[in-house]
């Protein structure tokens, strides 16, 4: 029997979101979320792709015991962790640093890698770790595979990567410029290719990952040439929580003059600022209806969120020098067409448009909203980092003698 299937965890500090799927043809088979890990409760949901939703709630004390919930839900559909059809686990682990720059399958040096890593991502990569330990756990004959956030950006130049501090302490803290939603940006630029009919190496994008957490890329011929987050995901874009760039100086504003502390501060950046700090919400059709009905701190949150975004286009038209397609993708960019259409207005002396009608349409699939006349493509292009990290995944173990 062919094995065909993976099973995609992403691991979160009180949740496990999953997804097996068969490689064979790239269809989904099952998808859930465990939820509120820890607590009375708890929350599954799973949606086989030939069957009803289940939701059920109740106490899941931790992610053992959630990995066991998940594999009772696949078993209940045919689809267990003991099927021989299921080729690997794929794991999405946020911060690889330098060292990983593509897929790997673990091992102990890995995993003492991972945890290495945990002072530059202090909130995801312990409950990745808690993920990868328990799947190994539950199935230590499978072979298990990273997929880190960061591994598409390690192609970035040092000019780019590095910042302009002293370089001694740069290494000796492994200060850089890492990025992050790496498997959003690789899938969504070789797919951006793929809708105008040419190979990714052919291919200059600028790709923009718009959810509640917002990135951009600068992708040449299929490589990151540059992106927006840094050392953490605070860097970059206004997010739904986060404040994106800002002066540094503001950071010893705040402790000298407003006595504040470095948490409150890391507290501030990361979850009172952004749109939720400018107007009291993070949710961008909610700031839309305000919009409609007058309310100025949701227009000015919106004015401000759109300028950063054009500047970082601008940047990257800069960084690449020629660019094919704009592409926008994740919950804010597949769905809020006002936010696509402001974004590139004033741009046409860089061959940037859209079509009204085009940007109006609601479709899953990927498509052009740019006019047939403009010199660069503006595409909407859904992302799919869980298959991403299983072709990953599934790349790897069947490239190797894993599973001979």
């Amino acid at each position: 029997m062919t094995s065909s299937r993976v099973l995609v965890l992403n691991s979160g500090s009180s949740s496990v979101k999953y997804q097996l799927l068969d490689m064979s043809d790239s269809r989904r088979l099952a998808q859930g979320l465990v939820e509120r890990i820890g607590e009375e409760t708890s929350r599954v949901k799973h949606s086989p792709a030939d069957g009803e939703t289940r939701e059920w709630s109740g106490a899941i004390s931790d992610h053992d015991a959630a990995l066991k919930a998940v594999a009772q839900e696949l078993s209940r559909d045919g689809l267990g962790l003991d099927s021989p059809e299921l080729a690997a686990i794929g794991h999405r682990v946020v911060h690889g640093g330098k060292h990983f720059t593509e897929p790997t399958v673990i091992d102990d040096t890995v995993l003492a890698e991972i945890e290495r890593l945990i002072p530059v991502a202090p909130l995801h990569n312990p409950a990745n770790l808690t993920g990868i330990r328990t799947a190994q756990a539950l199935r230590p004959d499978l072979p298990q595979v990273a997929v880190f956030d960061t591994s598409f950006h390690t192609t970035m130049p040092e000019s780019a990567a590095r910042y302009a501090i002293d370089v001694e302490t740069a290494d000796a803290h492994r200060i850089r410029r890492y990025g992050f939603h790496g498997t959003s940006h690789a899938y969504v630029s070789r797919a951006t290719a793929k809708l105008l009919g040419k190979a990714p190496e052919e291919v200059n994008v600028i790709v923009l990952h718009l959810g509640n957490g917002a990135s951009a890329s600068a992708v040449r011929g299929g490589r990151c040439v540059d992106t927006s987050m840094g050392l953490t995901p605070l860097e970059g874009l206004v997010m739904g929580t986060r404040s994106g760039d800002l002066d540094p100086a503001v950071i010893f504003h705040l402790m000298r003059v407003g006595g504040m502390s470095a948490d409150e501060i890391d507290n501030l950046l990361n979850k009172k600022s952004g749109l939720i700090g400018l107007c009291g919400d993070n949710d961008m059709r909610e700031i839309r209806r305000r919009i409609d009905e007058g309310d100025e701190s949701a227009q000015l949150a919106f004015d401000i969120y759109i300028h950063r975004l054009r500047k970082y286009i601008g940047a990257y038209y800069a960084v690449l020098g020629r660019v094919d397609a704009v592409a926008f993708t994740a919950g804010v960019g597949e769905n809020a067409s006002a936010v696509r259409e402001a974004a590139v207005a004033g741009l046409a002396e860089l061959g940037l448009a859209v079509d009204d009608e085009l940007n109006a349409v609601r479709s899953d699939e990927p498509r052009l909203i740019s006019p047939p006349s403009a010199r660069v493509a503006v595409a909407v292009v859904p992302t799919d980092e869980e298959l991403e990290i299983a072709t990953q995944t599934y790349a790897l173990v069947k490239g190797s003698d894993i599973l001979t």
